[in-house]
């Protein structure tokens, strides 16, 4: 079963709230709600979403604060603001806050349906896997179809879906940092929210198959306050 895309909808007109959630949900989203920017922002922090919908003028925090404070935890969530507010100046703050879309009130409801496919579609496809198959690290290689670590004495080591999952995403993008939000995304799928403490011991296992010394590795990284890295010696 294909898992529901999951969108955070932050609007304080209630009926016009209603209307978007409904109208979203009648597409197969996952849609959570917020009428003010304190809400927005705990909520986004409890869960993990493909799609922000942000009305700027909102009680407690505006939507280009919300916005900004978002974009300072999560570079990769694409933002949309739904406005009354029209001016190119308007526009021009709510890119520079980190906005990937702009629509403004009235809209047409299909339109914004629309749009919403292409933001969700657009934030999916930074997480989609490349077509890569096998990947040497060191004297072993990693089988990624077959789920195997294929041994230099010949023999063979059962990785479960999760270690193959992280060890690509990994893999992928090697030399960088990865953050703990988009491990989260890519890996869990945005269904399971396990602790940093969960991913860790991933890279603890990791070091266990890889590195010629697990106290002083150089494959596999933690990054404190940031995430992990893969870096490739060849």
């Amino acid at each position: 079963m294909q898992t529901k895309q999951r969108i955070l909808l932050v609007e304080d007109e209630e009926h016009l709230l209603e209307a978007i959630k409904l109208n979203l949900e009648m597409e197969g989203y996952k849609v959570s709600t917020a009428t003010d920017g304190k809400k927005a922002l705990k909520v986004f922090k409890e869960e993990r979403f493909n799609l922000v919908i942000l009305d700027v003028m909102i009680p407690e925090i505006d939507g280009f604060q919300v916005a900004e404070t978002i974009r300072l935890e999560n570079t990769e969530v694409p933002i949309m603001f739904l406005t009354a507010k029209n001016t190119s100046e308007d526009r021009v703050m709510g890119l520079k806050k980190g906005a990937d879309d702009y629509l403004v009130k009235p809209f047409n409801l299909e339109e914004l349906i629309l749009r919403v496919g292409i933001l969700v579609r657009r934030g999916l496809t930074g997480h989609d896997f490349k077509e890569v198959n096998t990947y040497k690290i060191g004297d072993k290689t990693i089988h990624f179809n077959s789920f195997e670590l294929h041994n230099a004495d010949g023999s063979i080591t059962a990785l479960t879906k999760k270690e193959t999952m992280l060890l690509k995403l990994l893999v992928e993008r090697r030399n960088e940092a990865v953050s703990r939000e988009q491990i989260l995304e890519t890996v869990w799928n945005y269904d399971v929210y396990p602790s940093t403490r969960t991913i860790d011991n991933f890279i603890l296992t990791f070091r266990k198959y890889f590195e010629r010394d697990q106290k002083n590795p150089i494959y596999f990284h933690s990054i404190r306050g940031v995430g992990y890295k893969f870096t490739d010696h060849t």
